[in-house]
């Protein structure tokens, strides 16, 4: 089976966490629509280019309806299941 028709399961992820890759567009947008789509509720992007990290949130079809974007250096809350502030100094 080719890598494009393979598909996991996302029953039981809560979120996905990702630092951007060389290739950072694909890590914005279309991984962002690919885990919407499954229904992961939060998706956390470290973004190394921007030096800020956002915390998209509630999904619906393919894309998240909330996002929410600090600098690096700011503190970014993650709500329940894991229910902290994420200090991202060390990000700087």
């Amino acid at each position: 089976m080719s890598r494009s028709h393979r598909r996991m399961s996302c029953d039981g992820v809560a979120m996905v966490v990702e630092v951007t890759s060389s290739k950072p567009q694909a890590d914005r947008e279309a991984k962002r629509r690919c885990y919407a789509r499954g229904g992961i509720p939060l998706y956390l992007l470290v973004d190394r280019e921007a030096s800020s990290i956002t915390l998209f949130s509630d999904p619906e079809k393919d894309e998240y309806r909330e996002q929410c974007t600090r600098p690096f250096g700011k503190p970014i809350t993650l709500p329940a299941p894991f229910g902290f502030n994420l200090d991202t100094a060390d990000f700087l």
